[in-house]
């Protein structure tokens, strides 16, 4: 059984039991907020149907004569947050392979400035910038050995380049894995719609993954509005 989560005239979920417990532990959902699942006729505080506190009268009250909430979920200023960059992966995936990734660096920094501007405490975007700036710096060097080859000379191995390129790669990393714990703290919590991001998937596959997920998003987004304006 799965229920849908009521705040403020916003509707979330649906999400199982094990859950609602596990979000109403974490602040996420307050025992305040009314829940109802397909089974039940009305609105209840969430409280009454975890049993874990009894809840104000007035919840009670206003769960008798509660109408259908919106399916958007929105800031306490009513205004609703950004849409994802909603970049199709696959065509993501085929620039990045014509332009030998470079499309896929740079839409990374397109995600990580969404992110921020809906989680403002994120330092995705910072880690992004440094990781860009010293790929391109890598890529210089690598392009002056191209070069040496091309004239036959005999390139060397500056330590200084090797030290840029694996911190390129640490860096990448860190912003990866940052945008990650961004995208899961900010869809389960101002928007829970209870994102989940496979560890093993980000490292190896990193902004696309994020933008797959990302595109599911828009896609549970656009259906919630299409539902709320068919009411």
């Amino acid at each position: 059984m799965t229920y849908q989560v009521s705040r403020n005239g916003q509707m979330y979920g649906p999400y199982a039991l094990e859950d609602l417990k596990r979000y109403v532990a974490s602040g996420n959902i307050l025992p305040t907020d009314l829940a109802k699942s397909e089974e039940m006729p009305d609105w209840l505080p969430v409280s009454q149907i975890l049993g874990i506190a009894s809840a104000p009268q007035a919840a009670y009250a206003a769960s008798a004569t509660y109408a259908a909430p919106s399916l958007i979920p929105q800031q306490p200023t009513g205004v609703a947050y950004p849409d994802p960059p909603n970049l199709n992966w696959i065509l993501e995936l085929l620039l990045g392979f014509l332009t030998c990734t470079l499309f896929v660096m740079a839409w990374n920094l397109v995600i990580a400035s969404w992110a921020n501007r809906v989680e403002p405490a994120s330092k995705a975007l910072m880690y992004y910038i440094i990781a860009t700036v010293l790929i391109v710096l890598n890529f210089g060097g690598s392009w002056g050995t191209m070069i040496s080859i091309a004239h036959h000379n005999h390139p060397h191995q500056h330590f200084l380049s090797s030290f840029i390129g694996i911190s390129a790669w640490v860096i990448r990393l860190i912003a990866r894995f940052t945008l990650r714990d961004t995208l899961e703290r900010h869809f389960n919590g101002p928007e829970p719609l209870g994102l989940r991001l496979d560890a093993v998937m980000t490292f190896f596959f990193g902004g696309i993954y994020f933008q797959y997920k990302l595109n599911e998003i828009n896609q549970l987004k656009q259906s919630a509005r299409y539902q709320s304006g068919v009411r």
